[in-house]
Formats: C-alpha cells, sequence, structure tokens
C-alpha cells in the first residue's frame, strides 16, 4: 500500500514540475491523450481492459478470469492474475512507456491501452488485493483535482485558459483504498460513466464482445459480462486454434526491424495464431469481427473464414498494419500456419468453405490469400477413395457423381474425391483440383483400364452411371455378344422377346453383321442412350441391316442375308411401300437370275398386267412366293400394284431431293418455278413434310387400267396437292404424279391439259377437246384436265396457256365467247403472263388471228369514236373501262397511242337541246356541229374531243352526248328522242320500266 502512495505522489510532483518547467509538454500530454482516447482508442475500452487482465494472468502465471459488470452507471471490471504495483501505475499514468516490453506473449506492449478509459470517464480508479491480508490498496484518476492542482501553479494559467480548463486525466494519480476486489478477484477497475452517450458506448462494447478476446489473448480463459442482472460468459472453448511462433535472430531483427520504433525492436519474438470458429450451436460460438487481430483487433480486413492473430507491426493510432519487411514476413508465416490449420481439420467436404477465394478486401487480406493459393496446392489435404493418406489438390480429381458411381470408377480415375465434395466448389480450383467431365470419365472407361471387366461388371456401371446427362454418357463403353467393346450404346440392338414369345436367334442375324450386346451386360438405360430393342423391325432399322441390304446384289452370296430380312419383314408384319429402302435385297427371279427387289414382278399381280413387256422388270421366284407369300414379298420391295416412294419432310432442292423418280428434276424445276412467282422473296429451300409419288408411270403401256387403278383409294391420294411449307407458308403445288400424268398422252393419246371435262366451263368450248368419260371427274381434274375458265386462270401458267390457245387458228371461237375471254383476262396481274407474238382480234367483222409484230397489227379500242381511224385494223374490243388493263396484260397499244384523234374541221356551237336534259341530266351545254366532221382527215359521226362534243347528224350528236355524259348505253334513246321530240314522255316511262341492276 505504502509503495503505491509514494509512486502516486512522486508521480504527481515529477509531471507537475515537468509541465511547470515547459508548459508545452503539459499541453503535448494532453493532446497525446486526447488523440489516443478519442481517436485510436475510442472504442476499445473492453479490449483493453482484456488485455490488461490477461497480462496479468500471464505474469501470475495463473488462468485468466475478468468479469466486466454495468451497473447503476458504473462499469466494473475484475480480473485474477498479478496485482497492481508501482510500475503498473506508472505504466498507467505515462502514455507509450509500457511496463511489460520484456513480457513475452503480453498482450499490452506499447503504453498507451489504459488510455481508452478517458473515452467514457472522467475519474477512473484501479485497485488490488493486498497480497497475504485482506485489504486493498490502489489509486486514481481524477479530471477535477488534476484541474485543481494545474490551476494551482501560474506558469501553466495560459495553458489551461487556451484549453478551457480542459485537462490530462491519466498523468495525475491519486491513492485510493476505498475500492474493495470482490471475492475471487485480484484486480478490479472502476469507471464511473461520464453521462447516457457514453453508458451507450459501452452497452454496445459489451454487446459486441465475442469469443475474439480469449482467442486473441490465451491467458485469458473466460469473460464473464453482466448488464444490469443479465450475465453471460465468452471462452475459446471448441474453437480449433493453430499457433505458429518464434525468435528473431539479430541479423533478422536488423533487417525486418530496421523501420521500426526502438521498443519494438526489443521484443524480438513473433507469433502468429489461426482460430476457426466451431459447429454451429458448440459452446464458444458466436461472431467474431472479420479484421486482422495483432493481437487487439484492428481495422485492417480479413475476410477469411477464420481468426488471424498476429504480432503485426501497427502504425501508431493501433488501427491499421504497418507494411514494411517485418509484415511481409509475418504473411509468410500466417499463410504457413493456415495451411497447417486446415492440414489439422476433419477432411470432410466443409473444409472447402475455408479455402479462400481470390479476392481480398484490402492489402493485407489479398496478400495473406495470394500466399495461402499458392501453397495449398502442394499440400496433401484431401481425401481420395482408395487412399489411407491425403493427397494434394493437384493430385486430386473431382467427378460428379453418386458414392456407389464414384466407387465404381475410382480404380479408372487416380486420386478420385469422395461423394459430397462438391465438383463445382470454386475451393476446388484454388487447390489445384482438376475437374473431371462426365463425359471424359466415359473416355476414361476404355482400353487397357476396363480390359478385364466382364459383362457383369458393365451391367452394375450402368446401374449407378448418372443418367441425367444422357449427352454426357453417350459413348460408354458395351460389351458386345462377340466378344468385342463398342464405344457408345447407339447402333447396339438388345435382345428381346417378339410376337408369340419367340425369341431373336442372334446367328439368325449373323449375316446381317449386327452388334448384339452382352445378355449379362443388357440395362434399360442403353435403351434410353441410343441402343435398339432387338425386335424385327428395330433390327431391320439398323444400318448395318441397311448395309446389308444394299450391298447384297453385290455379295457373293446373298441368300443367307435374304432370308434373313424376308423372315424380319414377316416376323415386324410390314405391308407395302412402309420400308421402301428394302426394294434394294437381292433375290432370285422365275428364270434364276439376281434382281433388286424393286425391280420384280409378281406373276399374278395387277402391275404385271399394265406394264410394257419389254420393260426390264423380273417375276419373282415361285420358290419365295411359296415360302413367305405375296405379302412379305411386296412388302420387301416386290411389285404388285403401283410401287408408291414414301418420304417426310423432303428438303425441295436439287441436291437433296431425289427418289429416283421419272423426271423428277424436271417436276422439281418446275415446282420451284411456281413457288419463286408467288413467293418471291423466298431464299430457303421449301419442305415437304410428307411426299408421296408414285413408281414407274413410264413404263405403263394400258393407260385405261393404269388411270382406274390411279384414280381409286389408296392411290388416289398422291394425285391430290403437294403442302410444302416456304416463306413461312403453307402452300400446295402440283404432286409428282399428277404434274407426270399431266404432260404425257395418258387419255386416249392425249395430255390432260389438252382437254376439258365434259362439264366443263362453256368459255373453254373449241379451245380443249373432251375428255373420255367413265373416269372420275376430280381425278381428272387433278391431273390437269380443265374444268373452268377461272381454274384455267389462277393455274400457273393458265393465262398464257388461253392466249396460245387463241393464238391457234384451228381453234373455234365465236364473238361472244372472244369479248368474254377478254373480260377475264383483264383481270390477271400482267406481271405473270408472256406477251403473245400473235392474239384473236375482230377485224371488219370477222374474227382473226393477227400478228403482233404486223406493222399495222392488232390494237385495244378503249372509246367508241376512235372506232373510224382504225377500222382497217384486227380490233381487241372489250368493254372500254377494262381496254387499259387489258392492254397491259396482251402489251398491246391503245388506239389512242396510235392516232392523234385531233378534230381537224370547222363547226358551229349551238346549245344542247333542253329535252335532251330529260333522258341526260349532265349533258353539256352545247356541242359543236359540223357540215362534215374530220378527226385527222378521215370522215367520222362524232367525236369528244378536249371536253367538246363534235357531230355531224343526229346519230351522231346522240353518241357523243351520251358519251360525254357518261350514259353510253342511252345513245340509243336520245338518237330517238332528237328525232322526235315528242316521244320523250314515252321514253322516260320505259326508262323507269328498266330493271334495278341496270340504274
Amino acid at each position: 500500500m505504502y509503495d503505491l502512495d509514494l509512486c502516486a505522489a512522486r508521480l504527481r510532483e515529477t509531471v507537475l514540475a515537468a509541465w511547470t518547467a515547459s508548459p508545452a509538454r503539459f499541453r503535448e500530454d494532453a493532446n497525446a491523450e486526447e488523440d489516443f482516447a478519442l481517436g485510436g482508442y475510442r472504442d476499445r475500452l473492453v479490449v483493453e481492459l482484456a488485455q490488461n487482465a490477461a497480462d496479468a494472468a500471464l505474469r501470475a502465471g495463473v488462468p485468466g478470469r475478468l468479469r466486466l459488470e454495468l451497473r447503476d452507471g458504473v462499469l466494473f471490471a475484475a480480473n485474477v492474475g498479478a496485482p497492481l504495483d508501482a510500475t503498473g501505475v506508472e505504466g498507467l499514468s505515462t502514455l507509450r512507456v509500457s511496463g511489460k516490453r520484456d513480457e513475452a506473449g503480453a498482450a499490452g506492449r506499447f503504453g498507451v491501452g489504459f488510455a481508452a478509459v478517458v473515452s467514457v470517464t472522467d475519474a477512473p480508479a484501479i485497485a488490488s488485493r493486498v497480497l497475504g491480508s485482506g485489504e486493498s490498496s490502489g489509486v486514481r484518476w481524477c479530471r477535477d483535482e488534476t484541474a485543481a492542482l494545474v490551476a494551482g501553479r501560474p506558469e501553466l494559467a495560459a495553458e489551461l485558459a487556451g484549453r478551457a480548463g480542459h485537462v490530462p486525466l491519466l498523468r495525475l494519480p491519486f491513492p485510493d483504498d476505498s475500492l474493495a476486489v470482490p471475492d475471487g478477484f485480484d484486480t478490479v477497475v472502476r469507471l464511473p460513466l461520464r453521462d447516457e452517450a457514453a453508458e451507450r458506448a459501452v452497452r454496445h462494447m459489451l454487446e459486441e464482445a465475442g469469443p475474439a478476446l480469449p482467442l486473441a489473448m490465451p491467458a485469458l480463459a473466460v469473460i464473464e459480462i453482466e448488464v444490469e442482472g443479465r450475465s453471460r460468459e465468452i471462452s475459446a472453448e471448441g474453437w480449433h486454434v493453430v499457433a505458429e511462433s518464434g525468435a528473431f535472430t539479430p541479423e533478422q531483427v536488423a533487417e525486418l526491424f530496421a523501420d521500426r520504433p526502438t521498443e519494438e525492436r526489443a521484443r524480438p519474438y513473433w507469433e502468429v495464431r489461426w482460430a476457426v470458429r466451431p459447429r454451429p450451436g458448440a459452446a464458444g460460438g458466436g461472431d467474431v469481427p472479420r479484421v486482422v487481430h495483432a493481437p487487439t483487433p484492428s481495422d485492417e480486413p480479413l475476410d477469411l473464414p477464420a481468426l488471424l492473430i498476429a504480432t503485426f507491426p501497427m502504425t501508431t493510432d493501433r488501427r491499421h498494419v504497418a507494411s514494411g519487411p517485418l509484415a511481409d514476413f509475418l504473411v509468410q508465416r500466417a499463410a504457413e500456419a493456415y495451411v497447417r490449420l486446415l492440414g489439422e481439420l476433419p477432411r470432410t467436404p466443409e473444409l472447402l468453405d475455408l479455402v479462400p477465394g481470390m479476392m481480398g478486401k484490402g492489402a493485407l487480406d489479398a496478400a495473406i490469400r495470394q500466399e495461402i493459393i499458392r501453397l495449398l496446392p502442394d499440400t496433401p489435404l484431401l481425401p481420395a477413395i482408395g487412399e489411407d493418406d491425403p493427397v494434394p489438390g493437384n493430385q486430386a480429381r473431382a467427378v460428379l457423381g453418386s458414392a456407389e458411381f464414384l466407387e465404381k470408377i475410382a480404380g479408372v480415375v487416380p486420386g478420385l474425391l469422395p461423394a459430397g465434395w462438391a465438383s463445382r466448389h470454386p475451393a476446388l480450383t484454388t487447390l489445384g483440383v482438376r475437374r473431371v467431365e462426365l463425359a471424359d470419365v466415359v473416355d476414361m472407361l476404355t482400353g487397357d483400364a476396363v480390359e478385364d471387366r466382364d459383362p457383369a461388371w458393365w451391367r452394375s456401371l450402368y446401374e449407378v452411371l448418372p443418367a441425367d446427362d444422357p449427352e454426357a454418357i453417350a459413348a460408354v463403353a458395351v460389351p458386345l455378344a462377340d466378344g468385342r467393346l463398342v464405344r457408345g450404346p447407339r447402333g447396339t440392338l438388345m435382345l428381346s422377346g417378339v410376337s408369340g414369345g419367340a425369341v431373336i436367334d442372334p446367328a439368325a442375324l449373323a449375316p446381317l453383321g449386327l452388334r448384339i450386346v452382352h445378355p449379362e451386360a443388357a440395362h434399360p438405360l442403353l435403351l434410353r442412350l441410343g441402343a435398339a430393342e432387338a425386335t424385327p423391325r428395330s433390327v431391320l432399322d439398323d444400318p448395318l441391316t441397311h448395309a446389308a441390304v444394299a450391298e447384297s446384289l453385290h455379295s457373293a452370296d446373298p441368300e443367307p442375308v435374304a432370308q434373313a430380312v424376308l423372315a424380319l419383314v414377316e416376323a415386324a408384319g410390314l405391308t407395302a411401300g412402309e420400308a421402301p429402302w428394302l426394294a434394294e435385297l437381292a433375290l432370285r427371279g422365275a428364270d434364276g437370275e439376281l434382281y433388286a427387289a424393286g425391280d420384280l414382278l409378281l406373276a399374278e399381280g395387277s402391275l404385271a398386267r399394265l406394264i410394257d413387256p419389254e420393260v426390264p422388270f423380273g417375276v419373282a421366284a415361285p420358290e419365295l412366293v411359296t415360302r413367305f407369300g405375296p405379302s412379305v414379298l411386296t412388302a420387301a420391295g416386290v411389285l404388285d400394284g403401283f410401287a408408291v416412294a414414301n418420304d417426310t419432310d423432303v428438303l425441295l432442292d436439287p441436291a437433296d431431293c431425289d427418289h429416283d423418280l421419272d423426271l423428277e428434276d424436271e417436276w422439281l424445276d418446275a415446282v420451284l418455278d411456281l413457288l419463286h412467282d408467288r413467293l418471291p422473296d423466298l431464299d430457303v429451300p421449301p419442305v415437304a413434310p410428307e411426299f408421296s409419288a408414285v413408281r414407274d408411270l413410264e413404263y405403263v403401256a394400258d393407260w385405261p387400267a393404269a388411270l382406274a387403278l390411279l384414280s381409286r383409294p389408296p392411290l388416289r391420294a398422291v394425285l391430290r396437292p403437294l403442302r410444302v411449307i416456304a416463306a413461312g407458308q403453307t402452300v400446295e403445288v402440283p404432286s409428282y404424279t399428277a404434274w407426270w400424268l399431266s404432260r404425257h398422252p395418258v387419255l386416249d393419246g392425249r395430255r390432260p391439259t389438252s382437254l376439258r371435262l365434259p362439264s366443263g366451263d362453256p368459255l373453254l368450248f373449241g379451245l380443249y377437246g373432251d375428255a373420255p368419260a367413265g373416269i372420275d371427274e376430280a381425278a381428272l381434274e387433278l391431273i390437269g384436265v380443265r374444268s373452268s375458265l377461272d381454274a384455267l386462270l389462277a393455274s400457273h401458267g393458265g393465262p398464257d396457256e388461253l392466249l396460245d390457245l387463241l393464238a391457234d387458228p384451228s381453234s373455234e371461237v365465236d364473238r361472244a365467247q372472244l369479248r368474254a375471254l377478254w373480260i377475264a383476262l383483264a383481270a390477271v396481274d400482267p406481271a405473270g403472263v408472256h406477251p403473245p407474238e400473235a392474239v384473236r382480234a375482230v377485224q371488219k367483222g370477222s374474227i382473226v388471228v393477227a400478228d403482233v409484230e404486223d406493222g399495222r397489227g392488232p390494237v385495244v379500242v378503249e372509246a367508241p369514236d376512235l372506232l373510224p381511224l382504225v377500222a382497217d385494223r384486227p380490233l381487241v374490243l372489250a368493254p372500254f373501262d377494262l381496254a387499259e388493263a387489258l392492254s397491259e396484260v396482251l402489251d398491246l397499244p391503245l388506239v389512242g397511242e396510235i392516232v392523234t384523234g385531233a378534230v381537224t374541221s370547222s363547226g358551229t356551237e349551238r346549245p344542247v337541246p333542253e329535252e335532251v336534259r330529260s333522258l341526260l341530266p349532265s349533258a353539256p351545254p352545247t356541242y359543236v356541229e359540223h357540215e362534215n366532221l374530220l378527226v385527222d382527215g378521215t370522215p367520222v359521226p362524232w367525236r369528244f374531243f378536249e371536253g367538246k362534243v363534235h357531230a355531224s347528224g343526229v346519230e351522231g350528236l346522240a353518241r357523243g352526248l351520251a358519251w360525254a355524259s357518261g350514259q353510253w348505253g342511252d345513245r340509243l334513246a336520245v338518237a330517238a328522242l332528237l328525232r322526235d321530240p315528242g316521244r320523250v314522255p314515252l321514253l322516260l316511262a320505259e326508262a323507269d320500266l328498266d330493271p334495278v341492276a341496270s340504274l
């Protein structure tokens, strides 16, 4: 007790004397204390109290214990360990002069930590139990008493006034024996809190206190916190800690401490400690600040999932690590210790969460991460299936899959991580683990690695093989019944029963070269991956069967292939045309020669009676008919009736559309021309979703019988238009069969397109011959026989066909029919018509065929007053309102384009008789009367020219006024009126009786 009293008195006198001798020293001490208390140590109160408690326990060699209690606005901090002595009082009353500088492992080493109390109190006190007695002894500090002592020194008056009476709190200690140390503790600190703000700050710091404190200060075993009766306990129990430490050699001190203060160089040792939080719910759990502890928490961010405590050099504010060689040295030691920490932890997938990523939250964090990441790939950390010891990351492999699958492939994939080690975890990349994709694992299951595996092993592999990624496992090896190991199930066959319970004998299929899966390896997964179930139909669909059929005609021994294929066709129940490729199967003919099945006829078949005897067809051998029957042979391609080529999704392009049909290329060109006319922007080949066509039409000799077959179901369907998808639209085009028939003389030696239906449009009489009776008219129309003028003009090339027929002098057309045809042609789009070389026209009352290129060739008449000017030329006559459209379709001039039509005689302007307006309300008020009207020097009865009616005589005037009024149809009535005006009432009454359609 006496020592603390004397120490306190001596310090007061010494400090006061120093301040009095140098007032600037007073200002310096006040500023320094304020800087530490309100700056670097403003929120470090609980940490610094814990640090002092840890150092006391360390000096005493006892497990540290600290009790922090907040009650009634006062914070008490009681701890066990070495009591306060004179050296301690001196350390607490000075700045940056620590009494612990020679104590290895001491948390406090800079002599400024106690200054943190200044941020919350103006009257701190500390007392310790006096050894060997029940008494306690301590000191206190008081801002008011210090101010009073300073005020008593005149030399300090100016400084005190300049600071508004504010003095350093911790420089002048006073003895205090009134503070009792609680039972079970050796020292207590009492901090009466300054105000409510200080109390809120202390409460916050107590709430934030966690396991980081005992972890950073190992000498402190337990921290008890009680706030207004609510208590909790903090310890480092359950945390896994790895520590590394050592002493610096003199050479290292000279190198690493060159830029550090002298007192730091006097502590030539280092320590690094890592702690990993316990499992959730374990004792000692709780959040810890994600910062570097040196050993108390700093502001240096560290986002690693572990707590780092290390003797890093700090800046003067104790907030940040000071960069330099010493910090670099400790970064390397910290990385090594962290790697050791990972190696000591259980080898479970949770270990991956402790592997750092590349991005740090600060320079120090990034440096530590970089060094750890550099060390990890070569460090044995990871478990491997079949290995007792851990393997380095760069020797490990990760595969996504079940535990059973991984166990199955462990012998093939070295260093394979067990199940549960997420193959996509980013930490695996950091560790250098190679991710092996499922497809790569499948690739490894070949060659020497699996040569001793029996078929049963392969089935067990298929059982556990991840089936949710069929693309990755598509190439998995498959053992065959013949001992081969092939890559990928696609193209293999799995034996199964057929109808009637029979089983396909692999020996019977041997001539086809099929790849049969070994029965002991058969698994449903193979079917999902492309293996085919070996039913008769699937065996027929196999590419090897296709190849055997295609090569059979050139085989040295085709009989076994034929027998195998026909047996499969019979078992599969195929029908004719269902597998057109079978037409290439080599079969014996009745003459003993080999034929492709498609070149054989059934002797009693309907097609045999239609075909020209001279064409190169054979007749199927009788023994084949007897053994397999007509239905099996026709299903294999032997011809009974017409063979039909069926296909789907046919690309209508010369390079892709080839079904070995007669003139198929010409049909395709015709279809593409038609589509391009309809769809000018078509730039992608059209597609026919379903394609059907009759074969061998070129060999037919008996067309009446053939057409009878073709016009009846089921063959009638191939005559219907083909639907194609072009430019996003569905368009109908002529089918191949209908197109072929339309261009050949199949109807009594005449082409269908030269004939019309007996019940067809009368306007086509004289242009087309009559189709033969007795054939279904709908079928005739499908193959090109004409039915109506509208259908003809709507068909591709129909207008050109009609114009060609009209230009044929042998065609018989009357005047009324011709006028109707011109009316219909006027409605056609000129872009789809080729200008004719000759046209049917009227010349001087007769119907003639006129050459367009003739110097005085045909013209289209657009107005009746021009007729006298072209009376000697062939005239295309149609309603005048259609003249311009017809001129464009025929590419012929209008009369007005070849004559001037000017009035060349003189006349007298006269008023139009008033009674004319009763018939022609819009008649012009006047007209020009000519004695002899001349137009272009030619006598004419009337002319409507430049808005004036010119006329000579009653008939001419009537026509001119009717034309000018737009009532050309009333010209005769107007002429009658002009000759006898008294007939006006009668003419009006007759007009009232006109039908509605004429109004």
